[in-house]
């Protein structure tokens, strides 16, 4: 078990681990708050849908840029101005609700602020992991291990925020996550990296976008990863947009059951995260990753027909596991199939289909939450997944070479 964390061998990662793992709880204590503040406040799918829309958007359209800078300047200075920014975004979301001069759309407009930030911040975070290992063999586990770390803090985190927004309100929530980017940003300043060598040509954004899309299309394997990526981070992940319906008019719970429904899938991710550790390098393969797809839209299939929260909770864990196996086994077939110096950019094609795409899905789930209901929208979600899941198999057949004879 122990190899399971062998890339806390390494200092700069084992700082970047520790301080990520309190900021994370911070920051999922936020996200639920957030969701929680705006469907109390309002009632309305909807307007939950364009405030999470608002969060992401911004990935969708900067991402690339943020891809090209992080592949131009340095990853690790880039990381420590997000995280700067991020803390005064926190802050300021803090201040805001505890003072109560705050309305839905001043809540969307600092959600809309931290994906902006988010677009130039993801790039470089995920770029600068194979800087903070010294054996290149490691990156697959650190990358594993990144992803152990975001879901302790999913499961901690929505179980924290279920308990403050029960008694002390999302205002706390909210500037507890500011105090958290403190240990992210301490740690970063306590990292010594060794500077990456310049480059003798360094493209200009469009050039660099230019650049990255033509190496896409050169490399069809990782291509076809990140469009399976789009299509079920699209149809699928958006569910999480309807938990607090799930909570209150599903399930009849209040601040408590979303916690749980949002705990109990970030163990299941936990456990899934937890596997991929402990796996050897160069053990994930790309069907694994289209297995675990399958596994994640059958979960959300059950979690759609449970009329019982016991049950709903089982499928939670499922759905759960199967989501963080094709998070992260997507993430590793990327960066370490991908040439160092083109890394940003297309990691930045990756955050794009896996953060970008989902809040065009968010606002149709919220439609159609109100249309149809939560419970079919969901059962909607899954078959569309589990559809974009055999196209892939079907097109990866088609494309595969045929046997000698």
């Amino acid at each position: 078990m122990l190899t399971a964390f062998r890339s806390l061998e390494h200092r700069n990662f084992r700082l970047y681990y520790a301080g990520q793992s309190v900021s994370l709880i911070g920051t999922w204590m936020q996200r639920l708050a957030v969701s929680w503040l705006v469907y109390s406040a309002t009632h309305s799918s909807v307007l939950l849908g364009v405030v999470m829309f608002a969060g992401q958007i911004p990935t969708l359209l900067l991402a690339p840029y943020g891809g090209t800078v992080a592949d131009r300047y340095s990853r690790y200075r880039i990381l420590v101005f997000t995280q700067v920014a991020s803390f005064i975004q926190a802050s300021l979301l803090a201040g805001l609700v505890l003072s109560g001069y705050y309305n839905t759309w001043a809540v969307a407009s600092l959600s809309l602020l931290l994906g902006t930030i988010n677009a130039f911040d993801i790039p470089a975070r995920q770029s600068l992991l194979v800087e903070l290992v010294d054996n290149p063999t490691y990156l697959p586990n650190a990358i594993a291990l990144n992803s152990t770390m975001v879901n302790v803090a999913r499961l901690l985190g929505p179980a924290i925020a279920g308990l403050l927004l029960t008694y002390l309100g999302a205002g706390t929530c909210f500037a507890l996550n500011a105090l958290s980017f403190g240990a992210v940003i301490a740690s970063l300043l306590l990292m010594r990296l060794v500077p990456r060598p310049p480059r003798a040509h360094r493209p200009g954004t469009w050039e660099g976008l230019r650049e990255g899309w033509a190496y896409l299309r050169q490399a069809p394997g990782l291509r076809r990863q990140i469009l399976l990526m789009a299509g079920i981070a699209c149809c699928a992940m958006p569910y999480g947009t309807l938990l607090p319906v799930f909570a209150r008019e599903v399930f009849h719970g209040a601040a408590g059951t979303f916690g749980w429904l949002n705990s109990m899938s970030g163990l299941g991710a936990l456990a899934g995260a937890l596997f991929l550790a402990s796996r050897p390098a160069g053990s994930h393969q790309s069907r694994h990753v289209s297995y675990a797809a399958l596994g994640f839209c059958l979960g959300l299939l059950g979690f759609a027909l449970s009329a019982r929260l016991p049950v709903a909770l089982v499928f939670s864990v499922l759905s759960g596991t199967g989501m963080m196996l094709f998070i992260a086994g997507t993430n590793t077939f990327v960066q370490t199939h991908v040439d160092d110096r083109m890394r940003g950019r297309v990691l930045s094609y990756y955050v794009m289909a896996f953060q970008g795409v989902q809040p065009l899905g968010s606002l149709l789930v919220g439609w159609l939450a109100r249309q149809l209901g939560a419970p079919h929208t969901v059962l909607l979600q899954a078959t569309a997944g589990l559809l974009v899941v055999l196209v892939f198999w079907k097109s990866k057949k088609a494309l595969a070479p045929a046997p000698a004879a």
